[in-house]
């Protein structure tokens, strides 16, 4: 008789009774749109990067849009970003009218390139979005002599270090994502977050339209529920024990790794990682398009569900050449299951998966 090994898959949102018990008050309060506990999800979050403030809105890539806007990004000017990064950076600056400057990213750690970002600098450019990829914050001190305003991406990297300091509180603006397979999730949901006062007060009066002093044309509707905050908060009071777990985690699979096909992720000197993701090099693939899938086929085959981290590069789509460095992440990395839900018998079968993989 043959024994089928249990699919375990790339993510699953981490629920526990908190998150239950909080959503659950809310909805016997009867207020469930936006309201106090919005406030103070967002002074909680604030306080823990260390920063002035926060403005919660419906999503990431809101998020995003909002922070260009509050910078007065539009029509005629420059944002650079990394091309290998999902397509939200890029279609937040198009909402706004700007355009996208790609530029390539570190070989080993997938995060924006500063040099390439220094090479693209021009008199238009106007701001550098700098996605925290996988848990591993970009290299900040590269990236602030530019003097270009930096919009930090910490939706993968709450809590990571980048030369003592945390993620998210150098740039010029913050933003957050807090979907399903976040670190912290509330389904949906998004942050703007600052140091400065006047530009949470842009944010806010881009964030919502009633009962402003006068009409902002740019203004929305693009808030966060007490629904979504409640969830949010009890995530964020045991973000320590999460994370702790994925540390855990990744030293495990990282000396299962040792002596296969698979390279572990490169922490460089100064900077921590949380492993938002625990993605791999897979060495000694064949050239071809569908090698990796090859290997994420056989994975799946023994009941181990793993993906490219990024679907596509940005300048893929676009039909851009030039992205060595993303060209062959996109050939070569992937994404292993790695959550704080995987119980002892999964994550015994992981390991047992990762010692013998091979290209």
């Amino acid at each position: 008789m043959t024994t089928v090994a249990r699919m375990i898959p790339h993510s699953r949102p981490s629920i526990e009774y908190s998150d239950i018990h909080a959503a659950t008050e809310v909805l016997r309060s009867g207020r469930l749109a936006q309201g106090p506990l919005v406030e103070r999800f967002e002074r909680r979050l604030a306080a823990d990067i260390g920063l002035a403030g926060g403005v919660a809105v419906n999503s990431g890539t809101s998020a995003l849009e909002v922070a260009l806007r509050v910078l007065d990004i539009g029509l005629g000017d420059e944002v650079i970003l990394p091309s290998y990064v999902c397509a939200a950076p890029w279609l937040a600056v198009q909402r706004v009218g700007a355009t996208a400057r790609l530029v390539d990213i570190e070989p080993e750690t997938y995060n924006i390139d500063p040099d390439a970002a220094r090479r693209a600098l021009n008199p238009t450019t106007r701001a550098i979005i700098v996605p925290h990829l996988f848990g591993l914050p970009a290299d900040l001190t590269a990236l602030e002599p530019l003097g270009v305003p930096l919009i930090e991406d910490c939706a993968q990297t709450l809590r990571a270090l980048e030369q003592g300091r945390p993620v998210g509180s150098v740039g010029r603006l913050t933003v957050c994502s807090f979907y399903a397979t976040k670190l912290l999730c509330t389904g949906e949901g998004g942050m703007v977050l600052s140091r400065d006062e006047a530009l949470l007060d842009q944010a806010r009066a881009l964030r919502e339209y009633d009962e402003g002093a006068a009409l902002t044309p740019a203004s929305t509707n693009v808030k966060m529920t007490d629904l979504q905050a409640a969830i949010g908060l009890a995530q964020l009071d045991r973000l320590p024990s999460s994370l702790e777990r994925r540390l855990e985690l990744a030293r495990n699979y990282t000396a299962a790794v040792k002596g296969t096909d698979l390279r572990p992720p490169v922490v460089p000197a100064g900077r921590s990682h949380v492993y938002s993701r625990f993605v791999v090099r897979v060495s000694g693939l064949r050239h071809e398009p569908d090698a990796l899938n090859d290997v994420m086929a056989r994975f799946e085959r023994s009941g181990l569900h793993c993906r490219k981290p990024v679907f596509r590069s940005l300048h893929r789509y676009l039909g851009l050449h030039g992205f060595p460095a993303a060209d062959e992440a996109e050939r070569t990395a992937l994404s292993i299951p790695l959550y704080p839900g995987l119980n002892d018998d999964e994550v015994a079968q992981v390991l047992a998966l990762l010692r013998g993989a091979r290209a």
